[in-house]
């Protein structure tokens, strides 16, 4: 069987579960919660691992899987190089989405708004709070720029190990957090035939309208 054959051949159904404007939460952020807590005690791989996307300044689409490490008042928190390519489109232009997959709970979240760095004291005490070894990792790495080998990158821990091997490893300047800050949710739960329920929440001023979108 050739790839494009199986490819056609590769489908299933959805069944499992419904999503109804009476169940869902009126706060998009408490139905997130809500979901969450499912998929963590639904046993789901790496529940909080998102695909983020963001745009360049030539306009080309970029997507990552990112962890979501705090969940704010107000946004969603994530961590990285100050230096990468996602940071480089952010800074030419902050909108941007997140998407969670549950493939086990036959469940997505799509979420778009506008992207902006952390205050400091957050990145420090989260940066605090990560293994010795991620921490080296931070420094060690410059992320997306061109490596000259493994070995280099190898090298490089190991001098900062011993550097730091009896001493608080500091946050890098250049590494911390962002936090995507919502205008629009849209959860997405699988139905039989295609015929999917989407309930879309999008906010005007401090109120969040929800409507039911079609599949």
């Amino acid at each position: 069987m050739s790839t494009n054959e199986y490819l056609k051949q590769l489908r299933s159904d959805f069944s499992k579960q419904s999503l109804s404007e009476d169940d869902i939460d009126h706060n998009p952020f408490t139905q997130f919660n809500n979901w969450l807590k499912e998929a963590t005690e639904s046993n789901v791989l790496e529940p909080i691992a998102t695909t983020i996307s963001t745009v360049s300044k030539y306009g080309q689409p970029s997507s990552r899987v990112v962890y979501i490490r705090d969940i704010q008042e107000n946004g969603f928190v994530f961590y990285t190089n100050y230096g990468s390519k996602k940071s480089h489109d952010l800074e030419m232009n902050p909108k941007s989405c997140m998407n969670l997959f549950w493939p086990e709970l036959e469940r997505q979240i799509r979420i778009e708004g506008i992207i902006e760095k952390v205050d400091s004291s957050i990145s420090d005490e989260y940066f605090n709070d990560r293994p010795k070894a991620s921490q080296i990792g931070a420094w060690a790495s410059q992320q997306s720029q061109k490596l000259a080998s493994r070995a280099h990158l190898e090298d490089k821990v190991n001098e900062l190990t011993n550097q730091y091997a009896n001493k608080k490893v500091p946050r890098p300047e250049n590494w911390g957090g962002f936090i995507l800050v919502p205008h629009y949710f849209e959860f997405w739960q699988g139905r039989k035939s295609r015929l999917h329920d989407r309930i879309a929440f999008s906010k005007d001023e401090d109120v969040w309208k929800i409507e039911r979108l079609n599949p």
